[in-house]
């Protein structure tokens, strides 16, 4: 049971890292090898996961992220937390909110590396937050929950990275 809460803590922090990381890569590597950066580290080079990054530093999940992995990230750009009803964004961001959003965070982290090709084969996948997403494939497109994968496959040192257009919201 330890073992599984130092990893779900670890996932926790790599959700929001992975998002961050995506950005970076997908943004910024030219040429460089990808896996040489962990999850956070790979989100702040990217420029396009601030919002994301910002969520992870006030959930308290930097550490987490940072940590030995694997995790698998299902990162939102900042156009995806754009477009969360107006306000929702900054009160979830107050300190008295850090549990929720530490709880979403979380649920865009599943435990080990899940390629996506791998993911194509799954419906669904429990979260490090402790519920599941589901996986849909449709039209070559992949689906996690409402939001579709617009980049896959990032790897970093600490896991890999999928690129999503919306927010997951556990229930």
């Amino acid at each position: 049971m330890k073992m599984f809460k130092v990893a779900a803590t670890q996932w926790i922090g790599a959700g929001l890292a992975g998002l961050m990381m995506a950005g970076a890569v997908q943004a910024g590597n030219h040429g460089h090898d990808e896996a040489s950066a962990d999850i956070v580290d790979t989100a702040v080079a990217a420029g396009q996961f601030e919002t994301l990054v910002a969520a992870v530093e006030a959930a308290g999940l930097v550490d987490t992220l940072k940590g030995e992995g694997p995790f698998t990230v299902f990162a939102p750009t900042d156009e995806a937390f754009a477009a969360l009803p107006e306000g929702t964004l900054e009160e979830l961001l107050m300190p008295e909110n850090q549990e929720t959003l530490q709880a979403i965070l979380t649920y865009h982290v599943v435990a080990g590396q899940v390629m996506a090709e791998d993911a194509m084969g799954l419906e669904s996948a429990e979260t490090v937050q402790g519920q599941s997403i589901t996986i849909t494939t449709m039209d070559g497109s992949v689906m996690i929950n409402d939001a579709t994968v617009i980049q896959a496959d990032i790897e970093t040192s600490n896991g890999v990275i999928h690129v999503i257009d919306g927010v997951l919201l556990p229930e």
